[in-house]
């Protein structure tokens, strides 16, 4: 349940400072405590990253969902189970890739007993971007992939489309992109077939992903 503070003291909040540090560790123990939006009066929880602090990729969604929010880790849900998938039909190694989201706290609104997800606003988005950059810094990923608009628009810049350049390699600010679907639009699909078909793409994106990073480690 959602904390009974009002969102007018939510806003006067100070946020907690993103420590100097680049450990993930003490980068996750401080996250806990950020309040630089009002977002974490209604999620359980902060939702920080996951992964190998060695990892050469970083998959970037949009925010956590319902069972990420309960659990605290991100991409345990559904939407999860469908990158967990892909990845292993890719030929990349879940256990090697750092897992993370543009927005730590989950959005929602209710619809009878469920909590439905809610698409985070630029304000929210700006307000986590520097615990994004945090967690960057300190995993130094040799590709960020930006699963969906949000998360491509918050690193790419707003004219970005991912209908327009998605599985490609991009070069942006010294980093090296790839813009691709999140998952959750899959589970979205309005059929079987509509379902397999974004699938497959979904999976040929991270080929592709693949694919750069064995010819970067044979180069």
């Amino acid at each position: 349940m959602p904390k009974k503070v009002s969102v007018a003291k939510a806003k006067q909040a100070s946020a907690a400072p993103v420590p100097n540090s680049r450990d993930l560790k003490t980068l996750r123990t401080a996250a806990k405590g950020c309040k630089a939006c009002p977002l974490w009066l209604r999620g359980t929880q902060t939702v920080f990253g996951e992964g190998s602090a060695q990892a050469q990729v970083m998959l970037v969604g949009e925010q956590p969902g319902d069972k990420e929010d309960l659990e605290g880790r991100p991409f345990v849900g559904p939407a999860g189970a469908v990158l967990d998938k892909a990845l292993d039909e890719a030929g990349i190694d879940r256990g090697l890739v750092y897992v993370s989201n543009a927005v730590k706290h989950f959005k929602w609104e209710p619809r009878g007993k469920r909590r439905i997800h809610k698409k985070p606003n630029a304000m929210e988005i700006a307000a986590c971007r520097p615990w994004l950059d945090a967690e960057i810094e300190a995993v130094q990923p040799e590709v960020i992939v930006c699963l969906g608009a949000t998360a491509a628009q918050a690193l790419l810049g707003k004219q970005f489309r991912v209908t327009k350049s998605r599985g490609e390699i991009i070069e942006s600010e010294g980093k090296t992109m790839l813009a691709t679907v999140h998952p959750s639009s899959i589970l979205r699909a309005p059929d079987d077939e509509s379902r397999r078909i974004e699938r497959e793409k979904f999976v040929d994106d991270l080929r592709a992903l693949n694919k750069y990073l064995k010819r970067k480690k044979a180069a």
